[in-house]
């Protein structure tokens, strides 16, 4: 793993890509049937935008930089349910801007054989938490499968009080050394799903 290539941020966004996709493709499906209507490909920068605010980060009269890291496997080039969607082509060392928030940097690192996903993912938590300039950072693992949803607890036990890190999965799971959110309402937000059509 080359750590040197990862820019750190103040904020780290770290989330298994392949799995977001599923589950807003999950998400898209359900809610078309409930609400009757197309649903669109999921915005990526207001999903983004939606994880660091359910991660704590606020205006407070200041820009912030925040890091997004986009981990899929490298026979996945693209996310099929999100806009913009091609790894290398749109995503990979791309930026943009939150009025609210400031900049967003967007890197997307592909695993293959050399490593799991899953050990990628722990070993990138590891050391974003080390490094002192990054002060909050937001996880979204694959919780439904495997154990990295424990692992990731047992890593996270001793970390800095100092660092705010908050774990999102669909549902709750068993507490840790972290806050945690559901990723089901970044992810309606991305794709354009309002409460009030919700019945």
């Amino acid at each position: 793993m080359n750590e040197e290539n990862i820019k750190l941020s103040e904020n780290v966004i770290i989330a298994d890509a392949d799995y977001i996709d599923h589950v807003a493709f999950m998400l898209s499906v359900q809610f078309e049937r409930m609400i009757g209507r197309k649903i669109p490909q999921a915005d990526l920068s207001q999903w983004a935008v939606c994880i660091a605010l359910d991660g704590g980060l606020r205006n407070k009269g200041k820009k912030h930089e925040t890091q997004v890291v986009l981990i899929h496997e490298a026979k996945n080039k693209k996310m099929e349910n999100f806009q913009p969607s091609d790894y290398e082509k749109e995503l990979n060392a791309q930026a943009f801007e939150d009025k609210e928030l400031g900049e967003f940097i967007i890197n997307a690192f592909a695993i293959n054989d050399i490593a799991s996903k899953d050990e990628y993912i722990l070993d990138l938590v590891k050391t974003v938490c080390n490094h002192d300039e990054v002060n909050r950072v937001m996880i979204i693992p694959n919780g439904e499968e495997g154990d990295i949803y424990d692992k990731l607890r047992d890593t996270l036990r001793n970390v800095d009080e100092d660092k705010h890190i908050t774990m999102f999965a669909m549902q709750p799971m068993p507490g840790g050394n972290f806050k945690q959110e559901i990723l089901g309402y970044s992810l309606m937000s991305a794709l354009g799903i309002r409460a009030d059509e919700i019945k």
